[in-house]
């Protein structure tokens, strides 16, 4: 990120799937953390403090996780704009399974309604909300951090163990669920790359996958 701050280097994504964490964002609540230390490393869920926005999310097996480091200078410095971004890359990795999301005001992320998956009806016309995809950012000079989490197949069950981004009067759920079936993580990495870079109108990308290189490498 130093690097793309003083102008150097060329724009990343890193797209990766998490063991269970939970990361509390810059004004996380204690209270919407509703399992205490001890309970979450009997279940072997880490807890981590973040410096992005938001409260508290939960990433962990069958969730894709993207962090752009992107300068957005000059043409796209505006942070919602960014989030749209988001939101879009998330939109597209979940098309193809007849399953669309919306944004919602006030309420960051990516939303579907379960009794319309497959055409979002917009905002103040849905009958039930739910969460697919959390987006979580910041930005320093311009430059992107953090990102999104999209659930995929993820265990839901994981989610009872937080208040997801402090908002208690909407459900969380997958695409799985939605859909009866989701991509690997691995594959729904290769969509979201690619619907990112088209985004951005990026040229000359590569991805690159690491996913079977051992640790040592």
């Amino acid at each position: 990120m130093e690097e793309r701050k003083r102008g150097e280097g060329v724009d990343r994504m890193l797209l990766v799937e998490h063991d269970p964490v939970i990361t509390l964002g810059r004004t996380a609540q204690w209270s919407n953390l509703l399992a205490s230390p001890e309970a979450l490393e009997n279940r072997g869920v880490e807890l981590v403090r973040t410096d992005r926005g938001g409260d508290v999310t939960l990433h962990g097996p069958g969730q894709l996780v993207g962090y752009p480091i992107v300068d957005l200078r000059p043409e796209r410095c505006d942070v919602r704009r960014y989030v749209r971004d988001l939101a879009f890359t998330m939109n597209q990795v979940i098309a193809p399974f007849d399953v669309q999301g919306g944004l919602v005001d006030d309420l960051v992320g990516l939303w579907v309604d379960p009794t319309s998956r497959s055409e979002w009806p917009g905002q103040g016309k849905t009958t039930a909300l739910h969460k697919i995809g959390a987006i979580g950012v910041r930005l320093s000079r311009w430059v992107t951090m953090h990102g999104f989490a999209l659930n995929l197949s993820m265990d839901l069950d994981l989610f009872r163990l937080i208040v997801p981004c402090g908002i208690s009067q909407h459900g969380v759920t997958t695409l799985e669920k939605l859909h009866g079936d989701a991509p690997s993580v691995r594959d729904a990495a290769d969509s979201a790359f690619e619907h990112f870079s088209q985004r951005f109108e990026a040229s000359d990308v590569h991805f690159e996958d690491w996913s079977q290189r051992s640790s040592l490498d």
